[in-house]
C-alpha cells in the first residue's frame, strides 16, 4: 500500500525541487548533503527573525499556529521569536513574557528571546539587569532581541545590558536606524561597543545597519533602503574584518536591499561573509509579503555549502541549539 504524505512534508519536498518531490514516499525529504542526522525538525531555514503578537485594535495578532503554519509552507524548520518591549518598537508592546508563554508548547520549532529596554529605571544596575536575564533563560530565552530602544547604540545603559547579555552567553540582535540604536555613519559607535564587550556576540539589523554595506553612507540613508550600487568600503566589511563578534540579520526589507541592490556584489557578499550571516524574514502578521524566500531561491545561486550555513547553521550555532 502506498505511504500518505503529510501537508508539511508535501511542502518541504517541494521547496527542495520537483526530483525531491517525486521521490515523497520515501523517508527522506532532503538530499543526504540537507540532512542533520534529526537533530533539528525537517526544514531549509532557521529564521533568526520573526515576532507574535496578539491583536491590537484593527492590527491583526499572529498566534504560534499561525506562525507555524507559515513556516510550514515556506519550509521553515525553526524560528526565532522576538518581543517588542521598547516604545519605538511597534504600534503596541509584545512582552517577553507573552513571546515565552506562547511559545511553551513550541520549543522544538519556536526559539524564544527575551528582551528589556535599558531605560527602565527599576532595572538601573548590573545586579537587576542580570537578575531578570537569568529569569528569562530559565524560562527557555535563547538570545536576547529585537532590542530596539530610541538611544544611541554606545549609550551607557546599552553597554551595561550588553555587558549583562555577554556575561550569560546571549547573542544581542539589535534594531539600528536614526530612531533606534542610533549611529554615526561609518558606524564608529558600534565599534566602540563591539571593542568594549569582545565576549559577546552582537547581531546587526535594519536600515542603519545595512545601509552601511557600502562606502559613502549619508546620515540620511541610515534610515533609507540605498538603490544604488554599492561603493566598494562599507562599514559592514570593515567591522567584520576587525571584530570576530559581530553578524549580520538577513531578515526585512533591509536586508533584502542590501543584497539585491547590486546582486553581484551581494552574491560575493553572501559568500565571502558566509559564517557571518543569518537568514531572516522579520516575519509579523498575516498576509505580510515576505520576499527573502524568492531572493535566495531564485536570483542567487548560492553554493550549497553557504546556504547550509546561512540558511540554519549559523543561527543554530549562535544560539547553542
Amino acid at each position: 500500500m502506498a505511504r500518505k504524505i503529510t501537508r508539511r512534508k508535501f511542502n518541504i519536498l517541494a521547496a527542495t525541487g520537483p526530483a525531491a518531490l517525486l521521490a515523497g514516499r520515501s523517508n527522506l525529504a532532503f538530499p543526504a548533503q540537507e540532512r542533520d542526522g534529526g537533530r533539528h525538525p525537517e526544514g531549509v531555514y532557521f529564521d533568526i527573525h520573526t515576532h507574535l503578537s496578539p491583536t491590537w485594535g484593527s492590527r491583526p495578532g499572529l498566534t504560534a499556529n499561525g506562525l507555524l503554519k507559515w513556516m510550514d509552507k515556506h519550509s521553515v524548520a525553526q524560528a526565532a521569536v522576538l518581543p517588542l518591549v521598547s516604545p519605538e518598537s511597534w504600534y503596541h508592546p509584545v512582552s517577553t513574557d507573552y513571546v515565552l508563554r506562547e511559545t511553551r508548547a513550541h520549543r522544538d520549532r519556536l526559539v524564544p528571546f527575551c528582551s528589556i529596554d535599558p531605560r527602565t529605571i527599576n532595572l538601573s544596575g548590573y545586579a537587576a539587569k542580570t537578575g531578570l536575564l537569568k529569569r528569562y533563560i530559565d524560562a527557555g530565552a535563547k538570545g536576547f532581541g529585537e532590542h530596539k530602544p530610541g538611544v544611541a547604540i554606545n549609550d551607557p545603559r546599552n553597554i551595561e545590558l550588553f555587558a549583562a547579555c555577554a556575561e550569560l552567553k546571549l547573542p544581542v540582535l539589535f534594531h539600528m536606524d536614526t530612531h533606534r540604536n542610533f549611529d554615526k555613519p561609518g558606524l564608529p559607535g558600534l565599534a566602540s561597543v563591539l571593542r568594549q564587550l569582545p565576549e559577546g556576540v552582537f547581531i546587526g539589523h535594519a536600515q542603519g545597519w545595512w545601509a552601511s554595506i557600502g562606502g559613502g553612507v549619508t546620515p540620511e540613508q541610515m534610515q533609507q533602503y540605498p538603490s544604488a550600487k554599492v561603493a566598494q568600503g562599507g562599514a559592514i566589511d570593515k567591522l567584520m574584518d576587525s571584530y570576530p563578534n559581530i553578524y549580520g540579520d538577513l531578515s526585512a526589507g533591509s536586508g533584502a536591499n542590501a543584497v539585491r541592490r547590486d546582486i553581484d556584489f551581494g552574491r560575493d557578499f553572501l559568500v565571502r561573509r558566509q559564517d557571518r550571516l543569518l537568514f531572516g524574514t522579520d516575519y509579523l502578521e498575516p498576509a505580510q509579503k515576505i520576499t527573502q524566500f524568492g531572493l535566495y531561491e531564485e536570483e542567487l545561486n548560492l553554493p550549497g555549502p553557504v546556504k547550509r550555513k546561512v540558511f540554519r547553521e549559523n543561527a543554530r550555532r549562535l544560539l547553542g541549539l
